[in-house]
């Protein structure tokens, strides 16, 4: 009984660390998605409001507006108007008039004063960028629009009117429907008023929505930027909500996986678990009195097999089989992380002449000598040391850069070189080792296969050029 309570309850904790798990990724896609969106935008505004403040100082230069109309259109605007989703720059009088237009001479003929970035900018002396409500443009046939704007201000310090840019609502719906975040999942980009710019799926009966009293926002207004499970006030879907504010515009951007898409696949395993300890828990209760003893010693005997199997019987370090599974593991993980993945690939110099002189029990001894040494020169516990095959010798080193790994071979070369092994056969009259190193950054290796290989042609060029010493391989 009480191995079946300790079977049922590490299942348990297994599942819930396993349901941990799956809302850690949920999250952290979410916020690799969420940094995507956020860079765009923030990059493409940037780019626009740039745009907007040249025009208000050109607007601001006598010299400027003393030039002909065309020599002065293409020095107030340059070609930032002519993006896919960009209309063009107006600039208005006191009164809401359109004066100046990036696309037509003379002006096209309009009044929008009516419209809420005029009221602001006429109502706030000091304001910047504004972004408006999302509104169906007069200009554009009506296509759903967002205004970029700033104050027309006088040297005298009065209002002098605006410069207008406007950004279709297409823009934020490309940029949302290239992601993926389930079939349930949302993406939106809100302003900090509570207006909805747009949201995926895309509806444009939510476009302009405002949501300031949706508990969702709410909570999303309380800190910068976070991640919090909350119920959408649209759909009534309980989702993971990752959000950010964007620095020095009025947006929030989030991406929210459903919960039902987060754990979707941890319920199926959750099930399937379940059954099968059901019938392992009959079976067990069953058997377990008649086959206890007899379970033991099976145990027993398989962890020494295990062992075994894994382990170079000379050396005492790991073996080939899992220097294998241990850089294919390794490997996956750095091109998950992007994390840097270093390989050593140490052999010894003229270990064949040595055997042949010495003998092949002082061989033993070498490569026993060295393959201690090599492991005390690797020290983090992530780091992997193995017997390659013959005199050769691999070292993992996840997480480490060139800069690192190349020291870490260098300590394993003076070591060996220190140990002070008579060599008669050595240019160097000692036993020495020659290092291959390679550095693997993100995704640029395909296969951990191939991390061995380059490591083994810089061991090959470490040998050519003299032994003793250390070669890096090309960066990958």
């Amino acid at each position: 009984m009480l191995l079946i309570l300790f079977t049922c309850g590490l299942c348990a904790w297994i599942l819930f660390e396993s349901r941990n798990d799956a809302y850690n990724r949920a999250e952290e896609n979410a916020r690799n998605l969420m940094l995507v969106i956020e860079r765009d935008i923030a990059r493409n505004i940037e780019l626009y409001d740039l745009s907007l403040q040249a025009v208000v100082d050109g607007v601001n230069d006598p010299q400027v507006m003393a030039l002909p109309p065309k020599l002065q259109s293409g020095v107030l605007f340059d070609r930032a108007a002519s993006g896919k989703y960009l209309g063009s720059i107006f600039v208005m009088n006191e009164r809401g008039d359109i004066t100046l237009d990036s696309q037509f001479i003379p002006a096209r003929a309009g009044n929008f004063a009516d419209r809420d970035y005029f009221t602001f900018h006429r109502d706030n002396s000091n304001a910047g960028l504004y972004i408006s409500k999302p509104y169906a443009s007069r200009l554009r046939d009506g296509a759903l629009t967002i205004a970029l704007s700033r104050r027309i201000t006088r040297a005298d310090g009065s209002f002098g009117g605006v410069v207008v840019g406007t950004l279709s609502i297409d823009y934020f719906r490309a940029l949302l429907d290239g992601l993926s975040v389930g079939r349930r999942g949302t993406a939106a980009v809100i302003e900090t008023n509570g207006s909805m710019i747009t949201r995926l799926p895309y509806d444009p009966k939510v476009v302009g929505r405002n949501i300031q009293s949706a508990a969702v926002f709410i909570r999303a207004m309380a800190t910068n930027e976070g991640a919090f499970t909350g119920t959408a006030s649209i759909d009534g879907i309980r989702r993971l909500y990752v959000y950010k504010h964007l620095p020095g515009l009025p947006l929030i951007v989030d991406v929210a996986p459903a919960e039902s898409d987060i754990y979707a696949e941890w319920q199926r395993r959750a099930m399937r678990l379940g059954i099968v300890m059901a019938v392992f828990t009959i079976i067990l209760g069953a058997g377990s009195l008649l086959l206890s003893r007899e379970l033991q010693r099976r145990q027993l005997a398989e962890s020494k097999l295990q062992h075994l199997a894994r382990t170079d019987a000379l050396t005492g370090l790991s073996n080939r089989g899992t220097f294998d599974e241990t850089l294919q593991k390794e490997w996956q993980q750095a091109n998950r992380t992007g994390l840097p993945l270093s390989l050593l690939f140490v052999d010894i110099d003229q270990f064949k002449a040595y055997n042949d002189f010495y003998g092949h029990q002082a061989g033993d001894e070498v490569l026993k000598a060295v393959a201690q040494c090599v492991a005390l020169c690797v020290r983090r516990p992530a780091d992997h040391v193995a017997r390659y095959g013959g005199e050769e010798f691999v070292v993992t080193l996840p997480d480490a850069d060139a800069v690192g790994a190349t020291s870490v071979a260098e300590t394993i070369r003076h070591a060996i070189f220190d140990l002070d092994i008579e060599h008669a056969h050595s240019p160097y009259g000692r036993v020495t080792a020659s290092i291959g190193v390679v550095t693997s950054q993100g995704r640029a290796v395909h296969d951990g296969a191939i991390l061995v290989k380059m490591a083994d042609s810089a061991l090959y060029q470490a040998k050519s050029t003299g032994r003793n010493r250390v070669c890096e391989a090309s960066r990958v």
